[in-house]
């Protein structure tokens, strides 16, 4: 066998067990939200509530939070942490505040200065219907997730959005906020993903060490 078609062979099995790699995260990232989702439901409004203020007690603590003049935040949306407490206190410091909205395959990111300004938008999540587009530089980036394990990576909802927006922001901080049964032992990872610098829930909060 010539070293062009043993190098063909090699470089075919090697993706191909990458390809197969691949499926298997899919799979299970689509078990890990089925699960989270799930857990989720089993929550009242006033549970959800509860955590989301002691959440943002934490987020507010932090370094990263006091000393950011803007913040880069999530609009919630079915039972995700609740960001209205941490906007509200952003703006109560005098932080300028901005929200995403998708458009096409990437976000953008409107600066709000009223509630009032979010709809229903992509799928659903509320996301502003006007204002200042804006392309901060530095910021601090408040994250979402499906999931997340202790090593700080993240499994989001499989639309690639932040890590997109973060490759292309690179000096972001990014905090993550998430509930303590969103935390699991391990989570599937790809080379894409980009993890969040801290994680916070109304248990714990997790450093990335890397």
């Amino acid at each position: 066998m010539n070293f062009a078609l043993s190098w063909t062979m090699w470089m075919f099995s090697r993706k191909t067990e990458q390809s197969l790699i691949w499926v298997k995260n899919m799979e299970s990232k689509k078990d890990i939200r089925k699960k989270i989702f799930a857990e989720r439901k089993l929550h009242t409004d006033e549970q959800i509530e509860a955590m989301s203020r002691t959440i943002t007690d934490k987020v507010t603590a932090l370094p990263a939070f006091k000393n950011a003049d803007r913040i880069l935040v999530y609009a919630d949306y079915n039972h995700e942490v609740v960001t209205e407490y941490l906007i509200k206190e952003a703006w109560k410091a005098g932080k300028e505040v901005a929200v995403p909205k998708v458009v096409g395959k990437d976000m953008v990111f409107y600066k709000l200065t009223d509630f009032a300004r979010l709809e229903p938008g992509y799928f659903g999540i509320p996301e502003p219907v006007s204002g200042e587009i804006v392309n901060w530089s530095k910021a601090l980036m408040i994250m979402p997730g499906v999931a997340f394990d202790r090593a700080n990576h993240r499994v989001g909802y499989g639309g690639g959005f932040y890590d997109r927006y973060l490759e292309k922001h690179p000096q972001l901080e990014r905090v993550a906020i998430a509930f303590s049964f969103q935390m699991l032992p391990e989570v599937p990872t790809e080379p894409t993903d980009i993890c969040p610098q801290i994680i916070v829930t109304e248990e714990e909060i997790c450093y990335l060490t890397d």
